[in-house]
Formats: C-alpha cells, sequence, structure tokens
C-alpha cells in the first residue's frame, strides 16, 4: 500500500493516523492540483484531493476512510468496531460538523489565505468561526472535563479527527486555553510522536510561511 500525501490538514491526520499504527504503506508526497499532473491523479481519486490510499484492489481516498481501512490491517481498535463503534462515530460526525468545522473556518482566513496568497482576511467569516468554535469548544470541554479522551476506553481516531486542525492553532489564534480540558487533552496528543511529528524523516517540502500580517493573536480573537 502507498499513502498519498501532503502537509494540510487531512493528509496530514491520514499521516499521523498511519504513523501511530505503524502500518505497512509506503508514504510519496504529491501534488495533484500542480500544472499537468491531474490526469495523472484523476484515476486514482477524481475529486484531486489528498490523501489517497493506493491499495492493490484500487484506490481509496478521504482521510477517515483510510484510517478506517488502515485499522482493519493492523488489527487496531484505534478505529472501533462493535459496540464502541457508534459512540466513536457520533463524535466523528460532530465534530466535523462543529469544532471541527470551527477551526477551519478561522484557520482558512488567517492561515491558508495568508500562507497561498488568496486574499485579505474576511472578518464576517473570523466572527462566524469564532462564534461557531466557542459553542462547539465549549459543549466539548464539558465532555473533556470527565474523561481522558473522548471514548471512555482510551484513544480512538476520533481524538485524532477532531484535532485535525488544531496543529497551527496559534497562527490561527484559536484560544484553547480558555478550554482547560481541550488544552488538557490536546497536550496529550502532542505528547505522541506520530501526531506531534507525523512527517518525520519523509521527503515532504515545508509549507510556505504565512506572512506575520497575516497572523491572528488571541487576543485580537476574543
Amino acid at each position: 500500500m502507498k499513502l498519498l500525501f501532503s502537509r494540510n490538514p487531512n493528509p496530514r491526520l491520514a499521516v499521523a493516523a498511519a504513523r501511530y499504527l505503524q502500518a505497512p504503506v509506503a508514504f510519496e508526497f504529491a501534488a495533484p492540483l500542480a500544472p499537468g499532473q491531474a490526469e495523472r491523479y484523476r484515476p486514482l481519486n477524481p475529486c484531486l484531493r489528498l490523501p489517497i490510499l493506493v491499495v492493490p484492489e484500487g484506490s481509496l481516498w478521504e482521510a477517515d476512510a483510510i484510517a478506517c481501512r488502515l485499522s482493519r490491517e493492523t488489527g487496531s481498535p484505534f478505529w472501533r468496531t462493535g459496540a464502541a463503534e457508534p459512540a466513536m462515530i457520533q463524535w466523528l460526525s460532530w465534530g466535523k460538523e462543529n469544532f471541527v468545522r470551527a477551526c477551519d473556518i478561522v484557520q482558512f482566513e488567517y492561515v491558508t489565505k495568508q500562507r497561498y496568497t488568496l486574499g485579505p482576511v474576511d472578518p464576517r467569516k473570523v466572527d462566524d468561526g469564532l462564534a461557531q468554535f466557542a459553542a462547539s469548544a465549549a459543549l466539548l470541554d464539558a465532555q473533556l472535563a470527565t474523561r481522558e479522551w473522548l471514548l471512555d476506553d482510551g484513544l480512538s481516531y476520533a481524538d485524532f479527527r477532531m484535532a485535525s486542525f488544531l496543529p497551527h492553532h496559534e497562527l490561527a489564534g484559536l484560544p484553547l486555553r480558555d478550554y482547560p480540558a481541550i488544552a488538557r487533552w490536546y497536550g496529550q496528543l502532542e505528547a505522541l510522536e506520530a501526531w506531534r511529528d507525523p512527517f518525520q524523516g519523509l521527503e515532504a517540502p515545508e509549507l510556505p510561511p504565512v506572512p506575520q500580517a497575516g497572523q491572528a493573536s488571541p487576543i485580537q480573537l476574543r
């Protein structure tokens, strides 16, 4: 199997999951949207997005599906099965529609747009993202105050998915310190080498820097 990736959030998530699982995959940096590359990658993913897992029978795309496949390949409960699976999927579904989406909105304005010169920050979208972040973070913080991880029986892929846009939370100015249980939980993820530095030893160009003027501070965002 081969995992095609970049350093952006969802490919990073897939690489971190593969590294955590010690899955038997080769890693290859890819850029489907680069000039002249579309036809090479379209048969693997018609959306021309990463990550892509190349498998003997074809290809699999989307980070969640890849994490599921690699967990099964390695026999790991990282992707829960049986009675625990609905609770994990609950957090995957809620997270992507609430906490993860809010982080993405703010990060796109303050980090992604500035990194790739896609235009100025849109204050209305930032305000909307921060409002969604505050609401979802309050709920998530309350839940994590009573447990170490999202699921009662320990670390799962749901934790990785929930945190998928947090590696650059400081650049985005997301105020994690205002939510002690989330800060503690994310600190546990950062203690995992597979999460903290999933690209260690891989050939992968660094992301372009974020211009200083595009950076936000938590003070600005509150």
